[in-house]
């Protein structure tokens, strides 16, 4: 009797063990498009998507039972920079905290990810101020493509009352570039970005690996059917970093230079949507005045995304209460105290770091 007792404790350990593991295997494969049309790399023929990490549950003994664990696993992909935005390489795993609703937790898995870029450019080409917003976004796209790798995907949508993919996932930058070049006159003078950001994230839910946006807009919204509320809340639940390019500067600017009042309220507004989009999802915004800007905020975008940490745990609460749950990474010494950080004068200098603020946690039920 008291054989078959421990056989069955070690079946429920060894499954408490296993699955976790098994669920937080990484992905780092070519997407399936926003509509499963992105074709596969060659060395890759089945979809990306429906394919499930093995796992390695263990065989019950003859006349024992089994007992099923579910342990949510929450994933964190994390860069870390200088005050000045110089990116921190060669961190480790013991230089990370994780504190989900100001709790420490213990990171299972870490890693640099190693992937190819997954990019959606979601440009804004209305007839909004003109259609300058559109001019300075289309002008704007074309610093990108030196940054991206032949292994890298890249997908173009475009926006103004409706929003359209232009083109699907490719590894072809120059069917990309073309389809740019080939935008001619804006047509409406509305600009609904909330929709088609919300849009263009559910189309990359199931679409695996290094996954972003790159939005080029002014931020300003018209008249979307979802409100700012809700576009906040659906970006709180993926995982999808967002870079955003605001284009509206440059106009400002020249508004002001002939004597009129280059401080719009309504543009305010806009660029702090845009901010807030990038902070919810562990990306970044930039608005430049100029255009000698751009090849510099483009090379960044794609450089923060390739230098990403991966940071996966079990939160200590369980996260299984359907709540939002708040979310910090930090940087720290291995010994847990401060993380000393010089430049090459050895002065000191401060660390940033970008990740998710949070996630929404499933909500544990009968039947669950």
């Amino acid at each position: 009797m008291k054989a078959i007792f421990s056989v069955v404790l070690l079946a429920i350990f060894a499954t408490a063990v296993v699955l976790p593991l098994a669920e937080n295997s990484v992905y780092a494969q070519a997407p399936t498009g926003p509509q499963g049309g992105a074709p596969p790399p060659p060395q890759q023929q089945q979809n990306p998507a429906s394919q499930k990490p093995p796992t390695a549950a263990p065989q019950p003994p003859q006349g024992g039972v089994t007992i099923a664990v579910e342990v949510p696993i929450v994933t964190l992909e994390v860069v870390a920079t200088t005050q000045h935005g110089d990116i921190l390489t060669g961190l480790k795993k013991e230089n990370f905290r994780v504190l989900d609703e100001g709790v420490p937790q213990t990171i299972t898995n870490f890693g640099q990810i190693d992937a190819p870029i997954t990019m959606v450019v979601l440009m804004e080409y209305s007839n909004v101020a003109n259609g300058w917003f559109a001019a300075y976004a289309k002008y704007w796209a074309d610093a990108l493509f030196p940054n991206l790798k032949p292994q890298d995907w890249v997908a173009l949508v475009t926006f103004d009352m409706n929003h359209r993919l232009d083109v699907d996932f490719t590894q072809n930058k120059d069917e990309v570039r073309s389809a740019i070049y080939h935008l001619y006159f804006p047509g409406f003078r509305e600009s609904n970005i909330f929709d088609a950001l919300l849009d263009t994230v559910d189309r990359l839910k199931d679409v695996k690996g290094k996954k972003s946006i790159l939005v080029l807009a002014s931020g300003i919204d018209t008249f979307s059917k979802h409100t700012l509320d809700q576009t906040m809340k659906q970006l709180r639940q993926s995982d999808v970093t967002i870079f955003c390019v605001g284009v509206a500067k440059p106009l400002m600017n020249r508004i002001e230079a002939r004597g009129g009042n280059g401080t719009s309220l309504t543009v305010l507004q806009a660029e702090n949507q845009l901010k807030t989009f990038s902070q919810l999802t562990g990306g970044y915004a930039w608005f430049p005045q100029f255009d000698g800007e751009i090849p510099g905020v483009l090379h960044d975008a794609t450089a923060l995304l390739r230098n990403q940490y991966s940071l996966s745990y079990s939160p200590s609460s369980g996260a299984k209460d359907g709540k939002f749950h708040k979310v910090r990474v930090e940087l720290v010494a291995p010994d847990g105290g401060p993380l000393t950080i010089v430049d090459q004068k050895g002065k000191k200098q401060k660390s940033l770091v970008y990740a998710r603020e949070g996630y929404q946690a499933p909500k544990d039920g009968v039947g669950d």
